[in-house]
């Protein structure tokens, strides 16, 4: 049986689906990557990933099921780049918890956000409570895992824990789901060195968070280093990412933090 869940007939999806079903709602953008990479880059990651990994959960004995993916997303830090598009965070944030609401229609009460691009991460969280507050699902927000910084072992770049938009990481990945679009020839060296030497301010995990656009650091719009990428390292990160996503989501058909 297809796991695409608007495959199903509305009835048929009414007598297969149960509590226990997980439905994985993939979560992409449409923007600026640089000169190598496509402005779908990070909703491609969100929508190949997830049919594989979908794929890999029901193997592995889970009822998962998958819905279409969103393109556009809260994005603007790439405004300035023709060819992004976005729509604003209020937009963005009835979209999902309104899906929310659809989905609490259904048997399923487990929804979960597959997210392929951090200006989401946020928004996403707080929609997490707010589906959970409304409609009373079990909501979580999962990631790619295609994006790992170059750590400069193995070949690899040191990203400086830069690796954050159109790198190593990235780069690799779209080299091995799309390699057709992907201009290598393109890759460079993209890393505010002046931000990797602070200690406190951080794009990720820092003591202190700043607001920024992805221009402001560099005129090509990457923060990374997307030299050296490599389909075969790609492949390697999507299967770790494929890995650790079933096992995620073994613990999220499982979990019980609330009544449901």
């Amino acid at each position: 049986m297809t796991r695409e869940l608007t495959e199903l007939a509305g009835p048929v999806l009414a007598d297969t689906l149960t509590s226990d079903s997980v439905v994985v709602l993939p979560v992409g953008s449409i923007e600026h990557h640089g000169p190598h990479l496509p402005l779908a880059t990070d909703y491609l990651m969100a929508d190949l990933i997830s049919r594989r990994l979908v794929d890999a959960a029901v193997e592995d004995g889970l009822d998962v099921w998958r819905l279409p993916a969103i393109a556009y997303s809260k994005s603007d830090e790439h405004h300035w780049a023709p060819g992004t598009v976005w729509i604003g965070w209020e937009t963005l944030m009835r979209t999902v918890v309104e899906i929310g609401e659809s989905v609490s229609r259904t048997p399923a009460r487990t929804l979960v956000f597959f997210n392929g691009h951090g200006g989401n991460v946020a928004l996403l969280q707080v929609a997490l409570r707010e589906i959970r507050r409304l409609y009373g699902l079990r909501t979580f927000l999962m990631g790619t895992g295609a994006g790992a910084a170059g750590d400069g072992a193995n070949g690899s770049p040191d990203e400086k824990g830069l690796g954050i938009h159109g790198g190593y990481g990235e780069t690799s990945v779209i080299l091995h789901l799309r390699p057709d679009l992907v201009d290598i020839s393109k890759a460079a060296r993209w890393i505010p060195e002046d931000v990797a030497a602070l200690r406190h301010l951080k794009f990720n995990g820092g003591a202190v968070s700043f607001g920024w656009l992805s221009n402001d650091f560099d005129p090509a719009g990457v923060i990374g280093d997307a030299t050296g990428a490599n389909a075969e390292h790609g492949a390697e990160l999507v299967e770790r990412g494929i890995r650790s996503g079933v096992e995620a989501l073994h613990e999220i058909a499982g979990f019980r933090g609330g009544a449901a």
